[in-house]
């Protein structure tokens, strides 16, 4: 008991080993914690990130609080010393401070969670963990019609959330608003082919609309609007210059968007083609024969 009575005395007396110990025994129980939630797996799954990010979190926050009641006398007197110089420190901290108020912002206007897909800025993601100063998300590509991950990872520092609005885009994991257009260089009639166009957008959509007629219902009355709907939308305009531009919008799974991009294209081009070669031929056989 004398002996463990020194050992104690001793580290009080010397509070810079004993903060050097604390520190090598939390990160070695966070390291020991985050390898259990992991596993062997290779990808990490949603639970697994959740746990994730609050073993970091609580080991960082009782690592903060262990060594506050540690190092309480000390930082009581440097407080005090520090009096006349306050505004000076706030100044030179201002972007710390700002970290933590966002975070705190963050916490209580619930923004965004791990898991969520977010918009910062230009800067779109997934959010893999979030702490008091900074969020980490995987980048999606989503300023080019894309969906998918490009591999690279940003990290936000948590100040950015006042200079920047922040686009919770978590409904935009499983269905999306698909936008997309096709350019025709000469003015002809092209609502004919509308109908044709929607039944073909129809056909390659049959095997999800139900699904996705139910997920739109459950985004409008989450948001509280009222939504463009499931069915699939096209409309023509014209530019300055007299070219024609057909927009497509179709509601569909994220992971399937590229692909019935690439369908609808393929669809407008046969039927582009097939109706005004016809046009043009007859043209060309009639002025013959005259």
């Amino acid at each position: 008991m004398e002996n463990v009575l020194l050992v104690v005395n001793f580290l009080l007396q010397h509070k810079l080993i004993f903060t050097a110990l604390i520190v090598l025994f939390v990160i070695a129980i966070r390291r020991f914690t985050l390898s259990i939630i992991r596993g062997d797996a290779a990808l990490i799954t949603q639970k697994q990130r959740n746990w994730m990010s609050r073993t970091k979190n609580g080991t960082f926050a009782a690592t903060l609080l262990i060594l506050f009641a540690l190092w309480q006398a000390e930082i009581n007197q440097f407080a005090l010393s520090v009096t006349a110089i306050a505004v000076a420190i706030v100044v030179a901290s201002k972007e710390i401070i700002l970290c933590f108020t966002g975070s705190i912002q963050r916490a209580s206007s619930r923004s965004f969670r791990v898991g969520d897909w977010i918009e910062v800025g230009k800067i779109c993601g997934e959010v893999i963990e979030h702490n008091m100063m900074a969020t980490v998300i995987q980048e999606i590509d989503l300023h080019h019609g894309q969906y998918h991950f490009t591999g690279k990872t940003a990290t936000l520092p948590n100040s950015m959330f006042f200079t920047y609005p922040v686009k919770n885009l978590n409904f935009m994991k499983r269905y999306v608003y698909h936008n997309f257009s096709i350019v025709v260089p000469e003015f002809v009639n092209l609502y004919p082919l509308i109908p044709l166009l929607t039944e073909k957008i129809e056909e390659h959509c049959h095997y999800f609309s139900d699904v996705a007629r139910r997920y739109n219902a459950m985004i409008e009355k989450h948001a509280g609007v009222d939504l463009p709907g499931s069915e699939p939308h096209i409309h023509i305009t014209t530019t300055a210059a007299g070219e024609q531009v057909v927009h497509y919008m179709i509601f569909c799974p994220t992971d399937k968007a590229t692909h019935l991009e690439h369908l609808i294209r393929q669809d407008f081009m046969h039927a582009y083609e097939e109706r005004f070669k016809i046009q043009e031929k007859k043209t060309a056989e009639l002025s013959l024969s005259a």
